[in-house]
């Protein structure tokens, strides 16, 4: 067993320690959650400065029973994450529209169908919340052009990368709508796709930062580096933890590290603080990634909105899968069914199960919380504001999905 199969073993058997530890003694993104949720309630109390070091793991003061303020809390973690940002959102949509419209009318169904309602578009909201809150470190009376003109090309570029994916994978739909591809056929999207990518790379030009020019396009590059990752280690049982974590950030975590620290960049703080952004973005990312790659065998069809264990079905082995064949109780009868491919009726039924059972599931939720803890560390540097509050929201929001 090589070093990185070692490493990922030792975290697979871990990982039981570490949930039986969570109930007496909260993660960092836990105790974060608790604090947060406090502060959107309004708790007011004589002492809630000591009740806050307390959450800290200092020690604090007794505190007599709060008085909670009528104002409730938004239902949606994610509507509180996005809300410092929502009206530079509505702003970033009708712009994006407008860019692929009224260049080319050919794409403006296209554009509605890609920039209209819907869409988390977490990618520019994490943009604009680190815009805002490293800003507010350097006193900025307010975000600037070249923050509002990089959420945008973020949006692009990666409403691009799936509008590509969706024609290469022959996908009708994509989070319950259809794609651009099913609608108006191929042609059509990856003409879209094209110019997405290439009025991205004008914008992103204009910008005249040679860092912020360097830090987008290796994204670019990092998307292929991704796909070509994935189609070469498809059904692949010796992928290694490492190697996974590698692909996950060319896919997922390349583009949300270098907008944050691009977003940080065009607020002129220090190197430091354009380090603990990129790191912010990067582990969110991962995060981010790991939990999406739990939902693959934890929720339904229609939860999905594609068939439960496409993932693993197509050979594309993460980390639920890579921890379970870890497991000697699991790990033979996995990898049988694996190497054969699915050929037998029932044979990913019995995988998805194998995989719960070897504790690839409980080991992947470890390893998403770690990354998490990782991002909200990352924000040290910033100062209390909204902004900062909703960058740590924005973690909770992706944990929150596997619970």
């Amino acid at each position: 067993m090589n070093a990185y199969m070692e490493r990922a073993a030792s975290h697979s058997m871990a990982s039981s320690s570490v949930q039986r530890m969570s109930s007496a003694s909260p993660s960092m993104a836990q105790r974060h959650r608790m604090h947060r949720r406090a502060v959107h309630l309004n708790v007011i109390t004589p002492a809630r400065t000591e009740s806050v070091s307390k959450l800290n793991g200092r020690p604090s003061q007794t505190s007599p029973t709060p008085t909670v303020v009528a104002t409730p809390p938004p239902a949606d973690v994610l509507t509180a994450a996005v809300a410092p940002a929502k009206l530079d959102l509505e702003l970033m949509n009708t712009n994006l529209k407008n860019v692929v419209g009224n260049r080319h009318p050919m794409l403006m169904a296209a554009a509605e169908q890609i920039f209209g309602a819907g869409g988390k578009k977490l990618r520019p909201v994490i943009v604009f919340l680190v815009a805002r809150a490293t800003a507010n470190l350097m006193k900025l009376p307010d975000i600037t052009e070249k923050h509002r003109r990089l959420a945008e090309i973020v949006e692009m570029i990666h409403t691009a990368s799936l509008v590509h994916d969706d024609v290469l994978d022959e996908c009708d739909i994509r989070r319950g709508k259809q794609t651009i591809n099913s609608l108006y056929g191929t042609r059509v999207a990856v003409l879209a796709g094209d110019f997405l990518f290439a009025q991205s790379s004008w914008f992103l030009a204009n910008l005249d930062n040679l860092e912020v020019i360097k830090l987008i396009s290796q994204v670019i590059a990092d998307f292929a580096n991704g796909e070509i990752s994935q189609a070469a280690s498809l059904f692949d049982t010796e992928i290694t933890l490492e190697q996974y974590l590698d692909k996950s950030y060319y896919k997922t975590a390349s583009l949300i590290a270098a907008s944050c620290r691009s977003a940080a960049v065009f607020s002129d703080v220090s190197e430091d603080v354009k380090g603990c952004m990129y790191a912010y973005g990067k582990h969110l990312g991962l995060a981010f990634q790991v939990v999406d790659d739990i939902l693959d065998f934890t929720q339904s069809t229609e939860q999905l909105g594609k068939p439960q264990g496409q993932d693993l079905a197509s050979g594309n082995l993460t980390a639920p899968v890579i921890f379970a064949l870890q497991h000697a109780g699991v790990k033979d009868e996995l990898l049988a069914i694996i190497e054969s491919e699915f050929v037998e009726e029932g044979s990913l039924g019995k995988a998805l199960e194998l995989v719960e059972a070897g504790g690839g599931i409980a080991a992947a939720r470890a390893l998403a919380r770690k990354e998490a803890d990782l991002a909200l560390a990352a924000l040290a540097p910033l100062e209390d504001c909204p902004a900062k509050r909703s960058l740590q929201l924005m973690v909770d929001y992706v944990l929150e999905r596997i619970y």
